[in-house]
């Protein structure tokens, strides 16, 4: 007469395969992002803090060229997408204030005001802006939707991203390029470097006005209470 097996599938398995047997395929720990309309932008909405400021810049009084050290604060806030006939654009609207160290309950020595946009169909970033000395600056550069890193140039006289400035700069303090960057980090900062070169009058010399911060996010625009 034969016999019938009678042992289970474990039977004979070493104390790992018997632990595993019953245990749920691992999780694909890979974090399911959104659609991010504002792509590579989508990382700076929300309010900024910084007070590592570094500007480098020609002092008119003391004639003479040095560092300062800065607190700054920024928001960018979404806007309605831009449509200009074919091309749709979404963006951010921006403000970004700077005061020197020592000086922070003075009037600021920097303020602008503008817009970054992100037109996703010809893989731009754009950043229009101005600063209340009379100049305007329309940069821009090539980036793709995730993008960490943003390049910004503008040069006078471009039929694309160009900047303008009034008649008195244009004597003293000829802006002749610009450059910015906008890196953002894996602990949740950002941070740029920007440089404006100048023809100074003063020095009849070519300068590069630097700046350069990192800044940290204090409040999120988020539909959470707890965000």
């Amino acid at each position: 007469m034969s016999t019938v097996a009678t042992g289970s599938a474990t039977d004979g398995a070493g104390p790992a395969a018997i632990a595993t047997a019953g245990a749920p395929a691992a999780r694909d720990r890979t974090p399911v992002r959104g659609p991010q309309k504002l792509g590579p932008l989508t990382p700076l909405v929300g309010e900024w803090e910084g007070d590592g400021g570094v500007d480098l810049s020609y002092h008119n009084k003391d004639d003479e060229t040095s560092e300062t050290g800065y607190f700054e604060r920024a928001w960018f806030k979404p806007i309605p997408v831009v449509e200009n006939g074919q091309q749709g654009m979404e963006g951010l609207s921006y403000s970004m204030t700077a005061w020197r160290h020592g000086e922070e309950a003075m009037d600021p020595f920097h303020d602008e005001t503008g817009y970054l946009l992100w037109d996703k169909a010809n893989g731009q970033v754009i950043r229009c802006f101005a600063v209340p000395r009379g100049l305007a600056i329309l940069a821009g550069g090539t980036a793709g939707p995730r993008d960490t890193s943003l390049a910004f140039t503008a040069e006078p006289g471009s039929d694309s991203y160009g900047l303008c400035q009034n008649k008195y700069l244009l004597q003293r303090a000829r802006a002749m390029a610009f450059e910015c960057t906008f890196t953002f980090h894996d602990d949740g900062t950002f941070s740029y470097t920007s440089d404006l070169v100048l023809k100074l009058a003063a020095t009849g010399a070519e300068m590069h006005h630097t700046d350069r911060n990192t800044l940290h996010r204090v409040r999120r625009y988020h539909p959470s209470v707890e965000a």
